[in-house]
This record gives structure tokens, sequence and C-alpha cells, in this order.
């Protein structure tokens, strides 16, 4: 990507971006704990911790899960070198409070705060980088594709339309904010009550329109065991596993 390539060469000066990685699913669809399952020899969770640990774009890394696996995942910072790691945090009942539980735990100096799916684990140094840039200049950015299916509404297991595809954008993670805007967006949400199934919701509901950035096919979210096959798949092919 020739626009990557011209933003690492920028990265003196940028701004100090913390990254929230969200771990506390209950893995319902998977029947296991999928942040656990290994991916090319590797656990889920920990190759979306090393692909933020790796990038130049991040400063700091804070983990929100679940109370019964404080301990294990703190143990993940030694274990595989993982130093931008300062804290692990209790996560909530729905997504917005544990965005919202990561995001305050972030340092003081953080004025981008980017929020990951700990089971989106092929996140490549390049989308990172490039919807860190983007938040920068706009305040707000996600990565996404181009949804290739034809999408119904339906009520009571019938169509009810056809949104046009050309519209559609499948959005991914991770999403990067101004930071002073994602704490005023959670909080708003949290406050309303707001069944947000992503952080761009939150942000959407104070009237601020993110930015899509470029994502992949690759940036796969492992949801079913099928999944697991495809990372294993991708892995290979890029000689990663």
């Amino acid at each position: 990507m020739a626009l990557y390539g011209k933003i690492k060469a920028k990265l003196v000066g940028k701004p100090f971006c913390t990254m929230v990685v969200l771990a506390a699913g209950s893995s319902k669809r998977m029947g296991r704990d999928k942040l656990m399952m290994e991916v090319g020899g590797v656990p889920v969770l920990v190759r979306s911790l090393r692909a933020m640990q790796d990038c130049a774009a991040v400063d700091e890394l804070i983990v929100v899960t679940r109370t019964s696996r404080l301990e294990e995942i703190a143990a993940l910072r030694d274990r595989y070198g993982l130093t931008k790691m300062t804290k692990v945090v209790v996560g909530g009942m729905t997504r917005a409070e544990s965005s919202l539980a990561g995001v305050l735990a972030a340092s003081g100096k953080a004025t981008l705060i980017g929020i990951h799916d700990a089971a989106r684990p092929l996140v490549t140094d390049a989308i990172i980088t490039e919807t860190i840039h983007a938040a920068k200049k706009s305040r707000a950015a996600a990565p996404g594709v181009p949804v290739r299916d034809t999408v119904k509404t339906t009520a009571g297991g019938v169509i009810t339309g056809t949104p046009e595809r050309a519209t559609l954008t499948a959005i991914q993670t991770p999403q990067v904010f101004q930071a002073e805007l994602i704490k005023a967006a959670l909080t708003n949400a949290m406050r309303k009550h707001l069944a947000i199934t992503d952080d761009c919701s939150a942000v959407e509901q104070l009237r601020v329109k993110p930015v899509v950035t470029q994502g992949s096919d690759e940036n796969l979210k492992i949801t079913t065991p099928i999944d697991i096959e495809l990372a294993e798949s991708i892995l290979r092919r890029r000689g990663q596993a």
C-alpha cells in the first residue's frame, strides 16, 4: 500500500495512541474459549496483541477481560514480550461497558484511542497504521470492506427489503477515535442504555461520521470453528504458520 509507506515515514511526532483490546466475550457460538485456541501454534488473543505490540503507531495496550481471566492474561505480558501492555481491566456485561472500561484506563497522554476485537488475530500493520492516521485527521476512523453478497432486511422469516449493495460496507476493527470523543460517546451510550454492536455506533450518536479506511477480507473475526481453518490457511499463505 503506497499510502501505508508514506504514513510510516511520518511517524516522527505522531500522536500517543492507546489500543484497547476487547477480550471479555463468552465465545458462545464457538462453544469454548476461542481466544485461547491456537492459530498457527499461537493463541488467537496473543496474535492480536502481537500485531499491536509490533505496530510503531501504537504506544500502549490495554486488555479488557473477565475477572476469572485477569491473572492468566496479565501473565501473557512477560511470556510473549508484550511490553506495551500496561493494564488488564475487567469488562462489563455489554460491549459499551467493556469498551468504556478500557478507554478510561488509557494513559493520560493518549490523544487517540483505538478499540480492537481480540478475535481478529490477522489484522495487519498497514490496517492499524492507516486507521490511526485517518483518525488523527478526522477524529474517528474504522477499516471496512465492501459487502459482496446481496443483503436483505427480514421480519418474521419474510424478506421486507433489499438495501442498495453499493451503499453497504462491512466494518472491522481496530476503530480509532480522538480520546475525548470516544470517552464522551461511550458515556452517552451507557447513560442512554444504547444497544451498540461496535464503537463507531456510539460516536455516530453524537453526529460524528467516522471515515472508512481500507480493511481486508483477511482481517476476519474468529467466531465459528471454520474461521480457525480459514485463519490457518491465510497464515500458511503468509508464511507465518
